[in-house]
């Protein structure tokens, strides 16, 4: 389910654009009574509308909405933006990114996250069927490394004519679609490369299976372990699912798998940041220091990397944000633009863990 605030900000969006409020919204403590939620959720939800520019906050006079259509020369383009989440891990610079260039483009961005939620993505595309009007939508998909049930909702959406740009994964279920994508494979092979030259011949690998990230970056990490005629077991290798991402810390049995897959290996590649992360701190507390006991590396080069001890070496896009190039390949799509799909290229951020 997706969190109160999101679902507050979906009501008053839907009513702000069916007219049922003519210059301003209730008060914030009228909100508080109408959907039974605190003044801090309301306050979510406005800031969410404020950053849609749907409505101007005005402190002593209110929510103020704003003119949405003041000539057709000067329209906005309604551009929706579903994400897996919003304010968690390295969405928020895609998401500033993706709103500069709808600014660039005279869009007005309308977020939406899935949590990584079937029915969550089906609830947003249902919705997004009745928008009028609604001249693009980004997407990242929802567990694209498992067939998706919603694959007709987003068929409907394109013979609508609505452009489509997938970002981070796309789903195999419609291969013609533009995306922006990482290149994964690329990026386990890089690691694994970087280890073996740090001396490493046994390397573990910890990746997530329900989205199409994973089995990439898996894929490059397996081509890099043959390449090297590294041995690979089973029990280093340890899967996991957004599900399952907090059990494989805490849970007994799980624990258990984890010191399996890192036994006998004196590296191993994450599947992102926040998991190194998470490894080093586990590791810590078991008494091995990292990188002397065991190499951690991982992708995203994100704040995790920055604010663990040691900092994670991991692999960075530099300049390339994945967002602005999503948005920009759309804006592009909607201009009838000749488009590709594009490959976006990891660099390695070496630092102290590997």
């Amino acid at each position: 389910m997706n969190p109160k605030y999101q679902m507050v900000a979906e009501t008053l969006r839907n009513d702000i654009r069916t007219g049922k409020y003519e210059k301003t919204l209730p008060t914030e403590q009228a909100l508080c009574a109408q959907f039974g939620v605190s003044r801090q959720t309301v306050r979510q939800a406005l800031s969410l509308l404020e950053a849609e520019r749907l409505i101007d906050r005005r402190q002593g006079s209110g929510s103020h909405i704003r003119e949405q259509r003041e000539s057709a020369a000067h329209q906005r383009l309604s551009i929706a933006v579903i994400t897996t989440y919003i304010s968690d891990y390295i969405f928020p610079s895609i998401l500033r990114e993706i709103e500069a260039v709808c600014a660039e483009n005279n869009g007005a961005p309308l977020l939406f996250a899935t949590q990584n939620q079937f029915a969550n993505e089906r609830r947003i595309l249902l919705s997004l069927l009745e928008t009028e009007p609604l001249d693009g939508v980004l997407v990242e998909g929802t567990k694209t490394g498992l067939p998706n049930p919603n694959i007709r909702l987003y068929e409907k959406l394109m013979e609508k004519g609505v452009p489509l740009v997938f970002f981070h994964g796309n789903y195999e279920q419609i291969p013609d679609t533009l995306s922006v994508l990482d290149d994964n494979a690329a990026g386990g092979r890089m690691l694994v490369e970087h280890l073996y030259k740090k001396g490493h011949r046994r390397i573990a690998g910890i990746f997530k299976y329900d989205d199409l990230q994973g089995r990439q970056r898996f894929a490059g990490y397996l081509d890099a372990l043959q390449e090297y005629d590294l041995p690979l077991e089973d029990r280093n290798i340890l899967w996991y699912s957004t599900d399952q991402k907090d059990l494989i810390f805490k849970d007994g049995l799980a624990q258990a798998r984890m010191d399996e897959c890192l036994s006998s290996c004196s590296a191993v590649v994450c599947y992102n940041d926040e998991i190194a992360a998470r490894v080093i701190s586990y590791l810590t507390k078991k008494g091995v220091s990292v990188p002397g006991g065991v190499a951690v590396v991982s992708f995203d080069n994100s704040s995790y990397s920055e604010m663990s001890t040691p900092r994670i070496t991991s692999l960075s896009h530099a300049q390339r944000n994945v967002g602005r190039a999503a948005a920009e390949l759309l804006f592009r799509h909607m201009r009838g633009e000749p488009c590709a799909s594009e490959l976006v290229p990891w660099t390695l951020a070496e630092k102290e863990s590997g």
